[in-house]
């Protein structure tokens, strides 16, 4: 590890209170249960009914709901990026450009940012404002000559309705394991002409940007700038319409006092994460983010006893469970809860369980009834 990675690099044991990370999963594991959710969602939306008349509306009753599976949101920097579809928002050259490149670059080698875990992935950086030259010494700077094979630049694209969008789902097919796309920024990929700053036009944006998202289970960093007018609510200053942030699934907004200080604020806002208020500093030696502090300490769920006992019954029989709702309940008697009820409790809990155990579940209908398949995916076995 040269000096410039260990600057922008933390210890990967630790989150940013300093505290032991609950995500202890591999990247492995986070690949395999997006390829398992995506192809559940995907047949999850046949069964989906679907009422007389083609313009008909579609309905799921609440019981349903609870009968399905969904694919989870998996972090792409654990308690601070998901999957879906962000704006990352600030004044012009306040930094947001390095900030881009650092976290595509930690995300491409699975490196830690501040001590929060990242899931290692392919990243495409649309540097729409940038050339390869230029580019070339800002990540030398930054980086030293440490490259990585899976972090891939383009500093020219078509528009969005005019091809940008085939041209992302081209990337993303040639490279499976696509976890951040960034798109530096907003206005370059805007269409020509048009109505450009209307609510609609902004919510159709980022709605088509968000379904491509959505669809490929990655995350679609967008680089915007802020407006001039000042106001008490940072998330007020997003230059455009409230329409932009209504479609997002969230916001980072980058800001200083005065453009010539090395200190920033980072708010974080959004569907899937808790709000955070982080303290920066740029390290101006090698042009990398450092964080000072986070002002908000990240509220944690307590541990839920069900599926404390599920993970410790896994441990002990093996890596691997398959059967009916009611045999495993036979097996863990402290689960006082109907088969009915615990299969739907599986069901919404799949992604706590996956995340905070490395337990996979599956649920499978068979000609004996609906099984469970239990599979955990931290034991290295050749069995599993």
């Amino acid at each position: 590890m040269t000096v410039k990675e260990k600057a922008t690099v933390p210890n990967p044991s630790v989150d940013a209170n300093g505290e032991q990370s609950l995500h202890k999963n591999t990247t492995k594991i986070i690949a395999n249960l997006r390829k398992q959710n995506n192809l559940q969602a995907t047949k999850s939306e046949k069964k989906c009914p679907v009422s007389a008349g083609q313009d008909a509306l579609e309905t799921i009753s609440m019981e349903e709901m609870y009968d399905t599976i969904y694919p989870p949101k998996i972090p792409i920097v654990d308690g601070l990026i998901y999957n879906g579809t962000y704006l990352f928002v600030g004044a012009p050259k306040v930094g947001k450009s390095f900030f881009m490149a650092q976290l595509g670059y930690h995300v491409s080698k699975g490196i830690p940012l501040w001590g929060y875990p990242v899931q290692k992935g392919t990243v495409l950086y649309l540097a729409l404002e940038d050339d390869y030259a230029r580019l070339q010494k800002r990540l030398s700077r930054m980086f030293g000559m440490e490259s990585t094979d899976n972090f891939h630049f383009a500093t020219q694209s078509k528009h969005l309705k005019e091809g940008l969008e085939e041209q992302l789902m081209q990337f993303v097919t040639e490279h499976k394991d696509t976890r951040l796309i960034i798109i530096d920024t907003l206005q370059k990929v805007r269409e020509a002409g048009g109505d450009k700053f209307s609510y609609a036009s902004d919510y159709e944006i980022v709605t088509s940007l968000k379904k491509f998202s959505d669809a490929h289970g990655i995350c679609l960093l967008v680089v915007h700038h802020t407006r001039k007018m000042e106001s008490s609510d940072s998330f007020d200053m997003i230059s455009g319409t409230n329409g932009l942030l209504g479609a997002a699934d969230g916001a980072f907004i980058m800001q200083k006092e005065k453009r010539t200080e090395n200190k920033a604020i980072l708010e974080v806002a959004g569907r899937d994460q808790q709000d955070q208020r982080l303290e920066l500093s740029f390290n101006r030696e090698i042009c990398v983010w450092e964080l000072l502090k986070a002002e908000t300490e990240l509220w944690k769920e307590p541990a839920d006893p069900m599926l404390e006992s599920i993970a410790e019954f896994l441990k002990e029989s093996g890596a691997k469970w398959c059967g009916t709702a009611s045999e495993l309940l036979a097996l863990i008697p402290e689960l006082d809860i109907q088969p009915n009820a615990f299969t739907r409790k599986l069901n919404v809990s799949m992604e706590r369980l996956y995340l905070e155990h490395g337990i996979r579940y599956e649920s499978m209908r068979g000609h004996n009834g609906r099984k469970i398949r239990l599979i955990n995916e931290t034991e290295q076995r050749d069995d599993v």
